[in-house]
């Protein structure tokens, strides 16, 4: 097994802030990425005074990469893993053998009223049918759609379609 890992650094909350992850919604994740076995669980840890989101797989509890399927599992898997062992939240890893791809954008919710900012309403309204999602914050707002994307950083978006995962929480927007 590799020990390299694929950690996403929070981005959607102040750096170095703590906030409470909304706890997973497993009824608001579609079926056609439930059936996929690229499914992880992941913790908060700090990091060089930052908070990130690091991948665990379900099967060892040990760290997941988001490059090696050995460390991923069913939805199942991880929903169990998740309930039972105190990890943060679930994860979807997108690799080349799905037709997903994902777009993340941070600091775009306000999380006690779900009010959007009218550059992610522009984002998401392009994106019909896809499956949208508050993030563990409540602050940003995952797209999960059909296609291939570049993998792209901007000042408030994220965009990915292998070798990286997203944290899911079932919240939908």
């Amino acid at each position: 097994m590799t020990t390299a890992t694929q950690t996403t650094t929070s981005t959607e909350a102040n750096p170095g802030t703590a906030f409470e992850p909304l706890a997973v919604n497993p009824d608001g994740i579609p079926e056609r990425l439930k059936e996929r076995p690229q499914w992880l669980v992941w913790k908060l840890e700090k990091r060089d005074g930052e908070l990130t989101k690091v991948p665990y797989s379900p099967s060892s509890l040990t760290r997941a990469s988001s490059t090696d399927l050995m460390t991923w599992a069913t939805f199942e898997g991880a929903m169990i893993v998740y309930q039972k062992h105190g990890f943060d939240g679930i994860g979807f890893v997108f690799c080349s053998g799905d037709p997903f791809c994902g777009i993340d954008l941070d600091k775009c919710r306000n999380p006690e009223t779900g009010d959007l900012k009218p550059w992610a309403k522009r984002i998401i309204k392009s994106f019909g049918g896809a499956y949208i999602e508050a993030s563990p914050s409540g602050t940003g707002v995952h797209i999960i759609t059909r296609g291939d994307c570049p993998s792209k950083n901007t000042k408030h978006a994220e965009m990915y379609d292998m070798k990286r995962y997203f944290t899911i929480t079932g919240v939908r927007v």
